[in-house]
């Protein structure tokens, strides 16, 4: 059998609408996709091991250009044919719910991964190792997976004309958009659709998941991305269908959002993060009847909401973030607006432990100022070698997000420690020295110590985020807020 063959008996074999009867169509189909001349044999029957081979067929042939937004667009193509309708999906999906949720969400997850939607082969390259700190171990990833941009595409994109449309890469008509250059290919992307708040929303999984099973919940209107009273309501609605899963929200506001603030959405997954296993440092009164709080030890400032009543829940966090909203304290450089400018703002997380759930609420901060003009509480500059992007949710949660640069640039810090000729990046200089003074390295110890100290770094990074800082003057000034709240 020839990989067109094999293929073909994938595609009816899989959750697809086609069936025996409709071989020859199939067969058709993919010789439309990847032309006619023989096709290069594939080392086994994998789906993906499949697709490369039809794709690399697609290029000899002369069928597609040799780019990497070309490729990426066929093979979505050819993945689609594996893929169940949106109308069938959802059916399933929901049919399978009635079981349980974990049925569900499990079925939806195992077939985003069959697809290749859920990029598995390159998620499979990140980097990923835990950091002991003092705010336990932190989660340290170097993100290898997403695809270092094609420099034919970006010239190309530059020139092509923007059709708006889809309006952003969360939209829901991303759902079988076959991609452009410079835009992602989704043809192989389906969505659940659900009802949050009322309204119509979307659940799907996010392509290069940072996390097990890491989640999107999108609005299906696209709209700016704002957290009120109704944030916090959605959170726990969505929480409660699906109880294995947390579910945060990014902040509203550029520097302390995350890189999509122009559609409204949510992240959730089945992962415990670091945050979630801080412990309370000390109990708060909020003046609020059925809700336990206190101040988590962690090094960005959070208060943890329990409580099994979702209304009181609901109402103590919306108490909390209309209170921080506008509240100034000068004398650790807390300022809630400069002249109609906002700066303040919240990342709320939402889990179900028991029959409780479980609200942290981390008080956000976006001020820059002439000594910190990427961000007061953001990454210093003398930390910007390892961390200079926005902290997000997940990194509020304590799972470091890296850029891949640092793999290599790692590799030359420890050449340089070592004595090795190297070529370290001079923006590493004087963390490596303060390295070399500190340690006596050698071959067998160099990429533990590193590690750790990127560990250590990223500790630094979230407190450098906190806006009352774990000294004698941010934790009074932490005590000041709590009281300010209870006066509300």
């Amino acid at each position: 059998m020839t990989t067109v063959d094999r293929f073909v008996a994938a595609v009816i074999a899989s959750p697809s609408p086609y069936t025996e009867l409709d071989q020859i169509y199939v067969h058709n189909r993919i010789l439309e996709l990847v032309g006619e001349a023989d096709p290069v044999e594939a080392p086994d029957d994998q789906l993906t091991s499949l697709t490369d081979a039809l794709v690399q067929t697609a290029t000899q042939s002369g069928k597609i250009d040799p780019t990497q937004s070309d490729e990426e667009i066929l093979a979505d193509q050819l993945m689609d044919l594996v893929t169940p309708l949106p109308s069938t999906l959802n059916q399933t999906f929901w049919n399978k719910y009635q079981t349980s949720p974990q049925t569900a969400t499990a079925y939806f997850y195992q077939l985003s991964q069959a697809n290749d939607y859920i990029k598995t082969r390159a998620i499979a390259k990140n980097v990923v190792f835990p950091a002991k700190t003092d705010f336990g171990d932190l989660e340290i990833t170097i993100n290898l997976s997403k695809p270092e941009k094609d420099p034919k595409a970006i010239a190309a994109a530059k020139d092509a004309p923007e059709n708006g449309y889809p309006l952003c890469q969360l939209c829901l008509e991303n759902e079988g958009y076959l991609g452009r250059l410079g835009y992602p290919a989704r043809s192989n992307h389906r969505v659940i659709r659900l009802t949050v708040g009322g309204e119509t929303w979307g659940f799907q999984y996010s392509p290069y998941a940072y996390f097990n099973e890491h989640s999107i919940f999108l609005d299906k209107v696209h709209r700016p991305m704002v957290i009120n009273r109704q944030t916090f309501s959605n959170l726990i609605e969505i929480v409660t269908q699906f109880p294995q899963y947390f579910v945060g929200s990014n902040a509203d506001l550029p520097i302390v959002g995350g890189s999509m603030l122009t559609h409204e959405h949510y992240q959730g997954g089945r992962h415990v993060f670091p945050m979630m296993k801080a412990p309370i440092d000390r109990q708060i009164d909020l003046g609020i009847a059925g809700i336990e709080a206190g101040i988590v030890k962690w090094p960005m400032s959070t208060i943890r909401l329990l409580s099994a009543d979702t209304d009181a829940l609901i109402a103590a966090a919306t108490k909390i973030h209309q209170c921080w909203m506008h509240y100034s304290d000068e004398q650790v450089d807390v300022r809630a607006y400069t002249d109609d400018v906002r700066h303040h703002t919240t990342t709320p997380i939402v889990r179900k432990v028991g029959d409780q759930f479980v609200m942290d609420l981390v008080l956000r901060d976006n001020q820059t100022s002439t000594q910190y003009p990427d961000g007061v509480f953001h990454p210093h500059q003398d930390v910007q070698h390892i961390k200079k992007e926005n902290i997000g949710l997940i990194e509020v949660m304590g799972r470091a997000i890296l850029p891949a640069r640092l793999k290599p640039e790692l590799h030359e810090v420890a050449n340089y420690v070592l004595g090795r000729h190297n070529q370290m990046v001079a923006m590493h200089q004087p963390w490596a020295d303060a390295l070399k003074a500190k340690y006596d390295f050698n071959e067998s110890n160099v990429t533990e110590i590193i590690d750790r100290e990127v560990g250590q770094v990223f500790a630094r990074v979230l407190a450098d985020a906190g806006v009352f800082k774990w000294d004698a003057a941010g934790e009074a000034a932490f005590d000041r807020f709590v009281t300010a709240v209870k006066a509300v």
